[in-house]
């Protein structure tokens, strides 16, 4: 594919890091996946983490049919760039004051798949997301760019938190460690960086 390095560079490695930051931050899927992993095994931890593939699908639908009628529209296309870059900022800035207490997970009832696509569903950040930093990069690719980003982003949402899931099962004291910590405000940073760009892009399009 002639544009191979355009694609990975542009649309699949932000897409990668995006999901890892998705998939690490503090947030009422996490805290689902863990405490099932803690009270019901590996397994229940792992159907958790699967709930975004059955929620987000139609939310990015709907994303792209109105990224589609908004794609001459300059004025609007920035307007929601920028809006998308000051809601990374804010996930990057609520990424570096994490504490470990924020880990902490509190024994609950059996949890479902149900229960937690309803989680996920009922949450404003999915929403969000791809209708303004999710939606800002599917409106600038073709076809294979925008299926570059979606697979970067989901191999790293659902498999991080997969990988929480086998970590939280086998050290419980690894969600409190100064390296998992450390690893989530990296994350807070990366957010920081893509807003950036996602303003400038904004500003651009104004």
């Amino acid at each position: 594919m002639p544009n191979s390095p355009f694609i990975i560079q542009n649309f699949f490695i932000p897409g990668l890091l995006m999901g890892l930051t998705a998939g690490l931050s503090p947030g009422p899927l996490l805290t689902l996946v863990i405490s099932e992993t803690l009270i019901h095994g590996r397994k229940n931890g792992i159907k958790v983490a699967l709930a975004p593939l059955f929620t987000d699908i139609p939310i990015i639908f709907i994303t792209v049919l109105i990224f589609i009628q908004l794609k001459e529209m300059n004025t609007i296309l920035g307007f929601i760039s920028i809006v998308g870059g000051i809601f990374l900022a804010y996930l990057g800035y609520e990424n570096l004051k994490v504490k470990e207490s924020q880990f902490n997970a509190k024994s609950t009832k059996d949890q479902s798949l149900k229960k937690a696509i309803l989680t996920n569903t009922l949450s404003p950040h999915p929403y969000v997301f791809w209708l303004s930093v999710g939606g800002s990069f599917l409106v600038k690719g073709n076809i294979s760019e925008c299926s570059s980003f979606l697979l970067g982003f989901y191999v790293c949402l659902i498999g991080s938190k997969i990988a929480i899931a086998f970590l939280t099962e086998k050290s419980k004291t690894l969600l409190k460690s100064k390296y998992f910590i450390f690893l989530i405000r990296a994350m807070g940073f990366v957010l920081l960086v893509f807003s950036i760009i996602l303003i400038k892009g904004g500003i651009e399009y104004l």
